[in-house]
């Protein structure tokens, strides 16, 4: 079982960087904005993964909640801002 959810989190990490291309080189602000909370969706199951190999899922869920708040804050924060310069 520990070495499906280490592939597991190897096949999320190589997704990490596809979407991180797509922040980079995205076509238009929202797009790098959607990439940027799917990386940030993503690592939250990494380190829920990293739980379960470690054998410490409650402490990595309080991280991944935490991670997953900032996230959540960020996205809201950026389009607000895009909103109010008039980016959008």
């Amino acid at each position: 079982m520990s070495n499906f959810l280490l592939f597991l989190g190897i096949g999320l990490f190589t997704l990490v960087f596809l979407c991180l291309y797509r922040g980079i080189f995205g076509p238009g602000i929202l797009n790098r904005i959607a990439a940027i909370s799917a990386i940030g969706t993503k690592t939250l199951v990494i380190l829920l993964i990293m739980g379960f190999i470690y054998n410490r899922v409650d402490m990595f869920i309080d991280i991944s909640m935490v991670y997953a708040l900032l996230n959540f804050i960020g996205t809201i924060t950026a389009a607000k801002y895009l909103e109010k310069e008039g980016e959008v």
